[in-house]
């Protein structure tokens, strides 16, 4: 190949018989990528009646970490977007507030690598609402890449006077 100048090995000093030589070698390893999360893109959670609860798994959430880190944790946040859900015209009657919407991880449905992942909300006795920014996965140790997958539950507890309707509102997820 032309223009290109290809530096011939070190040499090691000569050793004598019965003695040792040593060659010191040394190679990288490489970051893959960074630190993401994966969520479904849309989720039915079904029907209920006014007063009552609808609850169904969001479908699976998985963070991915390739940083190749040697503190390899992270934390994933649940929130649900500003507003609330809503039908029609988004009157009191046609919204479902974020505090009636709940949420809870459950333990990881799938994990790779080393270290301790954290289910945010372990039961469904451990939900939390929606309204405000929460824990929904975490991994406090380990190093190199990991990746957790879970699949959380959605409890929606229906105001009494909601009307009938199809609700739709955000969650939003993140990792850092």
């Amino acid at each position: 190949m032309a223009g290109v100048a290809v530096a011939p090995p070190a040499q090691a000093g000569t050793c004598a018989a019965s003695t040792t030589c040593s060659t010191t070698v040394t190679f990288t390893v490489a970051a893959e990528g960074g630190l993401q999360i994966t969520v479904p893109d849309t989720a039915s959670l079904g029907s209920g009646n006014s007063g009552g609860q609808i609850s169904a798994q969001l479908g699976p959430v998985t963070v991915s970490d390739q940083r190749a880190a040697l503190t390899a944790t992270w934390v994933a946040s649940v929130v649900a977007a500003a507003g609330a859900f809503t039908t029609g015209g988004g009157t009191a009657a046609e919204t479902v507030p974020t505090t009636a919407v709940l949420y809870w991880s459950g333990p990881a449905t799938a994990t790779t690598g080393t270290g301790t992942f954290v289910p945010g909300q372990v039961n469904a006795a451990a939900a939390q609402s929606l309204d405000a920014s929460r824990t929904a996965f975490s991994k406090t140790t380990g190093s190199g890449d990991n990746s957790a997958t879970w699949n959380p539950t959605i409890v929606v507890n229906v105001p009494a006077q909601a009307v009938a309707g199809v609700y739709t509102g955000t969650v939003n997820h993140s990792v850092a």
